[in-house]
């Protein structure tokens, strides 16, 4: 049986951030699994609005929370703004650890459950769930099998994980035998099948505008795990068999995929990651209240995307939360 060392984390105490500018860090300490100690990161940064509202925002995968000026747009909208290192990613990351290595989404629910408690002690009587890409796919099911939860009130995906971004044989026949393959043998190593060019389009030193560590989110993605590739596919068919999201949500996308081989400007204005069409169709098969928006140039996280195109991301974001959340 695990231990669960989760009430190690009261009283909570927050300590300077490597981002600076009021952001500030709790360690979550978390039940040892398969590989040993674990721990998450909780990010928080405090808006001078006392509106008792929050926003919770879990990042994406070869990734982690670096995006200031997300948050401090949401705080000068009034929201408390808090983000989640996952377990094995960036500031949470273990020397004995692989990187993102995972055999269940279910895994998440212990530092989202743990997370959302401590918001909501802290005073913030609505809170918004945001995930970008693999973390907009671990915030959908989160949604779907924790309905009628009083600890979060809505749901914002910023270019969801619904589908492996590859064709219809490597989908249908491919994703099955390798994730059943890591049922038996999940730590048998398997490409990422991601582009370093990507990462060239946002990071500083390259072509892009973002500076962040390049030893949390290489652009060079490390080998995954196929029990990885099975956490992903359950999770994505669990989203479609339950489907069902009874808090208001809201599915933003790009226009447009990028797959160019060499280094274009075209990856600054499309989503070089996933194929825009599954995020579409995914979403339509959502239930409930589901808002579906397309955004022109974006890029793979929107809002990295070229200034005028993330503020309108924002606009949108903070429209439909006026107009969806009460």
């Amino acid at each position: 049986m695990q231990e669960n060392k989760s009430m190690d984390n009261t009283p909570q105490e927050y300590h300077p951030d490597v981002l600076g500018d009021g952001f500030k860090k709790l360690k979550l300490k978390l039940s040892n699994d398969y590989e040993g100690e674990v721990i998450a990161t909780l990010i928080r940064r405090i808006s001078d609005n006392k509106l008792e509202k929050a926003i919770l925002y879990v990042h994406g995968f070869n990734d982690y929370f670096f995006q200031k000026e997300l948050a401090i747009r949401f705080n000068q909208q009034g929201y408390n703004f808090y983000a989640l290192d996952l377990r094995k990613y960036g500031r949470s990351y273990l020397s004995h650890q692989k990187f993102n290595n995972v055999r269940s989404i279910l895994e998440y629910d212990e530092e989202l459950d743990l997370a959302l408690q401590i918001i909501k002690s802290e005073n913030n009587h609505q809170v918004i769930l945001m995930g970008h890409s693999t973390g907009g796919l671990i915030t959908t099911n989160y949604a779907v099998t924790h309905l009628n939860s009083k600890l979060f009130h809505g749901l914002i995906c910023n270019s969801p994980f619904y589908e492996f971004n590859l064709n219809y044989l490597e989908r249908t026949v491919g994703i099955p035998i390798l994730s059943f393959i890591g049922k038996y043998l999940p730590n048998i190593p398997i490409s990422g099948g991601f582009s370093e060019l990507y990462g060239y389009s946002l990071h500083i030193e390259k072509y892009g505008e973002w500076n962040y560590s390049l030893l949390w989110k290489p652009h060079n993605i490390p080998k995954v795990n196929l029990g990885f590739i099975r956490t992903i596919r359950r999770a994505q068919l669990n989203i479609r068999n339950k489907s069902i999201v009874n808090v208001p949500t809201l599915v933003m996308h790009s226009d447009n995929s990028v797959y160019e081989k060499y280094w274009s400007e075209k990856f600054k204005e499309g989503d070089a990651v996933l194929n825009v069409d599954h995020i579409k169709e995914n979403a339509h098969k959502l239930n409930g209240g589901v808002s579906i928006l397309e955004i022109e140039n974006g890029m793979h996280d929107l809002v990295l995307s070229k200034k005028a195109v993330r503020e309108k991301v924002y606009s949108k974001i903070f429209a439909w939360l006026d107009h969806s959340i009460s």
